[in-house]
């Protein structure tokens, strides 16, 4: 397969980092993981106009964290591809949505085991819907409230990914909405 052909999911090119996020080299998604690789992911977290949170379930079939609550959107940069271009392509594939100018940077996630040796970049964006799911991706997508999450944070944050968890720690919850 090659760099310009159509990705699939275990199949994608993605670029390989150093420690400083630097890229070193590229491979396939598959050999990334089996290998634990650092390579670089863009996050999503979408609020309405209550302030509240919206987190997706992903698919069952999915090859980690299946069934778990996790960003809004979220997925691998494929080679070349920056931050941004990544996250607004996952929030259309995912949830059916446009995003535009209202993506807005937050913070970068450094690249370790709880993230899946990820650079996750966190993205902010405002909207209300509808959102249209990918069943491959998403099993389901649910609103929470800061009340609702805190009280899932202090109970441990079973079923929530890790790094969904490392987020939730990391977002100003007072600056929702």
């Amino acid at each position: 397969m090659k760099m310009n052909e159509k990705k699939s999911e275990v199949n994608e090119w993605l670029d390989v980092v150093d420690e400083q996020n630097h890229i070193i080299g590229q491979a396939l998604r598959d050999e990334v993981h089996r290998k634990g690789l650092r390579h670089r992911a863009a996050h999503l977290v979408i609020f309405n106009r209550q302030g509240d949170l919206l987190l997706q379930k992903r698919s069952r079939n999915k090859s980690d964290f299946p069934g778990f609550w996790d960003s809004s959107a979220a997925g691998h940069l494929a080679a070349g591809e920056s931050y941004e271009a990544c996250i607004l392509r996952e929030a259309v594939e995912e949830l059916g949505i446009e995003l535009g100018e209202s993506c807005k940077k937050l913070f970068l996630l450094p690249a370790s085991p709880e993230t899946g040796m990820e650079f996750c970049q966190v993205f902010r964006a405002s909207h209300e819907g509808p959102f249209v799911l990918n069943k491959e991706e998403v099993e389901d997508v649910r609103w929470y409230s800061e009340n609702e999450i805190e009280a899932w944070l202090k109970t441990g944050g079973a079923g929530l990914t890790s790094t969904i968890r490392i987020m939730l720690a990391k977002l100003d919850f007072g600056g929702w909405k």
